[in-house]
């Protein structure tokens, strides 16, 4: 835990827009009730056999491994900010385990909501390969384990709407020009409308933080998981060429503003004493969207994906080895941002006109 996960050290021109790329399945074990159901006893018979299953695969070699009961709540809260486990599962605690692997790229949770949640992080556009990678894990799971499984229904889930594949793709994605030029409502409607979910940061019920927002599949039944991987990525690419057409409108029409908001995130970031969690992932995203832009170090991508995680109330308490006060939490936060951009040059701004062109046309945003 006290280093960054695979897909977080992945910054580059090619996952600009689209950050990280993640495939979940939800399987469960046939003749065992489900989680929801079962007693304690009942839920611990499944993790005893579950675990040590998990861990014998030869993807997890070297991974962690633990029951929930057996971690504390910064340690647990930790993994919740990496997307390594939700926040429901952080709040289980005899007869539930996580297994994740040594490069963070795939974590498994027993007993969640489902006997087994597993998932697949990658950096950028990388369905097909988060997929992949996972499917694997889930052959030679099945080939262990018999998983609860109907001919019409496919596999068989706690909750309806992930019956058939079982999968949920999602995407996370950078939008701060769609924000800041207001066409964030109207592209996440059109998305919405041919059913797919927009979630915050955090997945369901989360709040839209430092401009990222989650796409993801709704429906599980009924259709393929190439077919949702297809319609999935096309939508993602969609949504990536309004990012950057808003991207290319605002140098144009309106430059001045683009060098305020990515100049102010420079220095306040640089030289604040006391930053809140909210207000620090604004000013990382405008200084993410900077260094897209050309008027930062190449590295500066990298930095900020480190620093999206790493300003988290539990990565600072983490980073502290104790429990913090909000207060200690925010002026921390600040040391360790001041810390980590000290070499880094105020921005060249002029970079901005430079690739204002205006030859792309705007996107369609019936996203068909």
């Amino acid at each position: 835990m006290k280093h960054p996960a695979d897909w977080m050290t992945g910054g580059s021109t090619d996952n600009s827009i689209v950050l990280t790329s993640r495939i979940r399945l939800a399987r469960n074990l046939a003749h065992h009730p489900f989680p929801g159901w079962a007693k304690k006893n009942q839920r611990r018979r499944v993790m005893e056999l579950l675990q040590p299953t998990v861990e014998a695969l030869p993807a997890m070699k070297d991974g962690f491994s633990k029951e929930l009961s057996d971690l504390d709540s910064m340690h647990k809260q930790v993994m919740v900010e990496r997307h390594l486990i939700s926040r429901e599962h952080a709040a289980r605690g005899e007869g539930s385990a996580a297994v994740i692997e040594r490069r963070q790229s795939v974590a498994i949770m027993i007993n969640e909501e489902d006997h087994l949640r597993m998932q697949s992080i990658r950096p950028g556009l990388d369905l097909g390969e988060a997929f992949s990678s996972l499917s694997a894990l889930d052959d030679q799971l099945a080939d262990e384990v018999e998983y609860a499984f109907d001919g019409k229904l496919g596999y068989l889930t706690t909750c309806p709407t992930n019956l058939g594949t079982g999968m949920r793709a999602s995407a996370m994605l950078h939008l701060p020009a769609l924000v800041l030029s207001d066409q964030i409502g109207q592209v996440l409607q059109a998305v919405n409308k041919i059913g797919l979910a927009v979630r915050g940061i955090f997945g369901e019920g989360s709040e839209s933080l430092g401009h990222l927002f989650q796409i993801s599949n709704q429906s599980t039944l009924g259709e393929s998981e190439e077919a949702i991987l297809e319609r999935l990525g096309r939508v993602i690419a969609q949504v990536e060429k309004n990012e950057r057409y808003a991207r290319e409108k605002l140098m144009e029409d309106d430059p001045d503003m683009v060098r305020d908001k990515i100049g102010r995130a420079y220095g306040l970031l640089r030289h604040a004493w006391l930053i809140s969690s909210k207000e620090a992932l604004e000013y990382v995203s405008m200084l993410r969207l900077g260094a897209d832009l050309g008027c930062f170090e190449d590295d500066t991508v990298r930095i900020c994906d480190e620093l999206l995680m790493d300003i988290q109330p539990a990565h600072l308490q983490l980073h502290s080895g104790r429990k913090l006060s909000p207060e200690e939490r925010d002026a921390i936060r600040a040391e360790i941002v001041r810390s980590r951009l000290q070499s880094l040059d105020a921005p060249d701004t002029g970079k901005i006109e430079d690739q204002n062109n205006g030859e792309n046309p705007p996107p369609d945003l019936g996203l068909a």
